[in-house]
């Protein structure tokens, strides 16, 4: 089993106390120029590269789109090929920078500035990188329709509905950077992946695979190259297995604090938010690549998603990122392709339940070796339920996905509102994982030991004694975690008696470390704070690690986001968050309109599909 105690930057600690105060709001104004200005520079770059294709002054743009027909896009003409190497090289590029920045917040705490960050440039290029593939995908064609299904910018200029989509998202996801500032200086820093400007971040992203896989679509369908240059039934299988793949990452991306060990929601929301991610992109591969695509893609998912993980971990030395399996899943995809293959809808419902219930307990055996919080029985049968939910829901998505992009989508009336449905089951799973409970009248007692007992190194044991002693009873996790002390230590706590629980190794009291307990038992989520150092940015005084102290349990969220504003309005935060999520909305339904209008510019041709051939 897993050491559930990780460590990072020890060496740094002593000098911490010389460290400024971080600041706890928006961005300094001359951070803000820099960044306003880059950003400019970049744009002008790509309008002028566009412009000068456009008008026939800037012929670089036209000798890559043909490179890359003739290498890794071959079989796709240029506007295809060249914004699909450039979104994926783009896409791992922000993968890579999502997960350190993750880390480093974890380990460092708020940033000093946003381009103080070394994290924030790989997210910032990457993501760039994905709007501009998209902007490439726009401008290429030149003197002619790419594709029945290009929607009409100006009389004789018609773009790809793939390429439009690809700049969509990628403008969507860079918007969340100038927004992130703004929600911090209204609302004060959310330390927090599910923020809801992070979501836009992290959404626009992942959703971006969609748009990838309907510009394949077009691309191949359009192309008029002589026959030795359409690439072979391997190259088409495995670039969509690594479009598939690559929408599994992205769709898994939402966990990422769950692969950390410090998630601040529910764990019943980690099964859900894998089964959603599974049920989608495998049953999209499994219809669209053919026999073997989903085993494909979970191994491109374990390439990429391994890779970043040993990256940001042992090679640049900062925390290590568990990773979900998705193997079973893929196993019992394939298993239900063989019956099910000519019935993609019922093929993508029964897939969605396999992975919900089989999948859901391959996942939690995978749990208790790779994961610093590992499922328990206190989840199990609201786990189940919603991972069902979610994964039949992702399972019709996904069939409906691989449908549209082989010109089978099911009529309107059928695919609009599955599509619906499929959306409101999701959110109704999420949003009863929001439902948290804060217990009133229980208080802990603790008890420390030191271990070491300087100033600036101090570390300690803990018995904990809760009361009333029956307050927790199979719980999801009582564990000790600190973070933010350049470093992170996640330790569940032993049981000794009902109530009374002891740590297993020291824990850090010192320094910029912030360390609690943490209570989750069903729906309750709460805290105890164990040491929390003087904050004088946000006016926050220190919470000392006594000997001996009795606290009350009280809501996680207020220790372990201190930086959050308290005299804000909720009703502001409400209408704040409903913006964001209007604006997912719409990404979602432009994709869901993506989709149809492929399916319906582009019908199904049988000697392109695999599902046949996998059916014989």
């Amino acid at each position: 089993m897993l050491d559930r105690v990780s460590r990072t930057g020890g060496d740094l600690l002593p000098l911490l106390a010389q460290e400024p105060a971080k600041p706890a709001g928006g961005a300094a104004l001359d951070q803000i120029v820099i960044a306003t200005g880059g950003a400019a520079a970049l744009t002008a770059v790509l309008l002028v590269l566009g412009w000068g294709h456009r008008t026939g002054r800037i012929t670089l743009l036209q000798r890559l789109a043909d490179l890359s027909e003739r290498g890794p896009g071959r079989g796709l003409p240029g506007w295809a090929a060249l914004p699909s190497v450039v979104a994926m090289l783009s896409l791992l590029t922000a993968l890579l920078g999502m997960y350190w920045d993750i880390s480093l917040h974890i380990s460092h705490g708020r940033d000093e500035g946003p381009l103080a960050n070394i994290a924030h440039y790989p997210i910032l290029f990457g993501l760039f990188g994905i709007f501009t593939a998209g902007v490439l995908s726009v401008v290429l064609p030149k003197g002619e329709r790419p594709g029945r299904a290009a929607v009409r910018i100006t009389r004789d200029w018609y773009a790809p509905a793939g390429g439009v989509l690809l700049a969509g998202a990628g403008f969507y996801a860079l918007l969340g950077f100038p927004l992130d500032d703004v929600w911090h200086r209204i609302f004060g820093q959310d330390v927090t992946l599910w923020g809801p400007t992070h979501l836009m971040l992290i959404g626009g992203a992942g959703l971006s695979l969609v748009a990838m896989m309907i510009l394949e679509r077009e691309g191949r369908r359009s192309f008029t190259g002589p026959a030795d240059a359409r690439g072979s039934a391997v190259t088409r299988w495995v670039r969509r297995g690594m479009l598939g793949g690559g929408l599994l990452i992205g769709l898994s991306v939402f966990q990422a604090e769950y692969d950390f060990g410090v998630a601040q929601f529910r764990l019943v929301h980690q099964p859900l938010l894998i089964a959603l991610a599974a049920g989608c992109a495998l049953v999209a591969v499994r219809l669209w690549g053919g026999r073997g695509a989903a085993l494909f893609a979970v191994a491109f998912y374990m390439l990429v998603r391994g890779g970043v993980s040993v990256l940001v971990g042992p090679v640049i030395g900062e925390l290590w990122a568990s990773v979900p399996l998705y193997i079973a899943e893929a196993l019992l995809v394939e298993l239900a392709a063989l019956v099910l293959i000519r019935r993609p809808l019922l093929f993508g419902a029964v897939s969605g339940l396999l992975i919900g219930t089989a999948g859901f307990a391959a996942e939690f055996a995978w749990t208790q070796v790779a994961f610093a919080m590992p499922w328990t029985g206190d989840i199990v049968v609201e786990g189940v339920l919603l991972a069902t939910v979610a994964g039949v829901a992702g399972g019709v998505c996904g069939a409906m996905l691989a449908e549209g992009l082989e010109g089978r989508l099911p009529r309107p009336q059928v695919a609009r509102p599955l599509f619906a449905l499929a959306i409101v089951a999701v959110g109704v799973a999420v949003a009863n994982g929001l439902i948290i409970h804060v217990p009133e009248g229980q208080r802990a007692t603790v008890t420390l030991t030191d271990v070491r007992g300087g100033e600036d190194d101090r570390t300690a044991h803990a018995r904990v004694e809760l009361s009333p002693r029956d307050a927790v009873d199979d719980p999801a996790w009582i564990a000790v975690t600190g973070w933010q002390g350049l470093g992170l230590h996640v330790e569940p706590l032993i049981r000794e008696a009902p109530g009374v629980y002891r740590t297993s190794a020291p824990m850090p009291l010192h320094g910029s470390w912030k360390t609690l307990i943490r209570i989750h038992d069903g729906r309750t989520l709460a805290g105890v704070p164990i040491y929390l150092p003087a904050d004088p940015a946000i006016g926050a005084e220190a919470v000392p690690a006594d000997p001996e102290f009795t606290r009350d349990v009280q809501s996680e969220k207020s220790i372990l986001q201190r930086e959050l504003k308290s005299d804000v309005p909720g009703w502001l935060w409400l209408a704040a968050s409903a913006v964001v999520l209007l604006c997912t909305l719409a990404l979602l339904i432009a994709l869901g309109w993506g989709v149809a209008r492929v399916s319906r510019e582009y019908p199904h041709r049988a000697a392109e599909t695999p599902r046949e051939m996998a059916a014989t």
